[in-house]
């Protein structure tokens, strides 16, 4: 995947960089405003193939990031993930409001970050990892098949119902068997929301996944941390 990284501190920008091209991304740099928006500019008229997601800091020398990011929204809908120090809600949400796919503070997990990186890109329907084949986008762990393009899942050959919320949770977890998704992570990308409260209503959702699929140990909920999903045996 390529990936545009807006990030004024060279230091940091290597460093992630690093990180990143060992995971597969081809990382182009971009140092401040002005440079993201040259480098997104070309694949806004179908130059060459767009990024599939695009890392923007916000403390940039030459703009403020927030301009920035509803800049780059207006040529391409690809995804943004802001990243900064500013941790408070209402820079969130102003974020979000602006076109922003998710929003990483710093000091931030680089594993949470490779994750949300993943979760972005997934949303989209183009791009150039290709669009896919029914069969890629069909998840079979054990007994539970869950079809992405259809949003259809089914134990054991059966279907279940799902409520969109429930399917959008349950697919989150499907697709990183094992790993360990924070709170405040499911919240941001089924919920599209920052809102504490929003915490009782994943319990809930956690528990009716558990009793419409019949398989309370398929989401183990990791006390303190958040939830994973655990692949049952084929």
């Amino acid at each position: 995947m390529r990936l545009l990284l807006v990030e004024d501190d060279d230091h940091v920008a290597a460093a992630l960089s690093a990180i990143l091209a060992r995971h597969g991304f081809q990382v182009t740099h971009a140092r401040n405003g002005e440079e993201a928006l040259q480098a997104v500019l070309p694949a806004a008229h179908g130059e060459r193939p767009s990024y599939g997601v695009i890392l923007l800091d916000l403390g940039l020398p030459d703009q403020d990031g927030y301009q920035v990011c509803g800049r780059i929204r207006k040529l391409t809908a690809t995804p943004v993930i802001m990243v900064t120090a500013r941790a408070d809600v209402r820079s969130r949400i102003h974020g979000l409001n602006l076109g922003a796919d998710d929003y990483v503070v710093k000091p931030y997990d680089t594993g949470e970050l490779l994750a949300r990186i993943h979760a972005v890109s997934r949303r989209t329907t183009g791009g150039e990892e290709g669009s896919g084949t029914a069969e890629d986008s069909t998840l079979r762990l054990g007994q539970v098949t869950i079809e992405l393009p259809t949003r259809r899942v089914s134990v054991d050959g059966g279907a279940v119902a799902l409520t969109r919320k429930e399917f959008d949770l349950l697919a989150l977890l499907a697709q990183r068997p094992g790993v360990v998704f924070r709170r405040e992570q499911i919240i941001s990308e089924v919920w599209r929301t920052n809102w504490e409260g929003t915490g009782r209503t994943l319990e809930v959702h956690v528990a009716s996944l558990r009793s419409k699929l019949r398989m309370p140990a398929l989401i183990e909920t990791v006390r303190g941390v958040g939830y994973r999903l655990v692949a049952p045996a084929a």
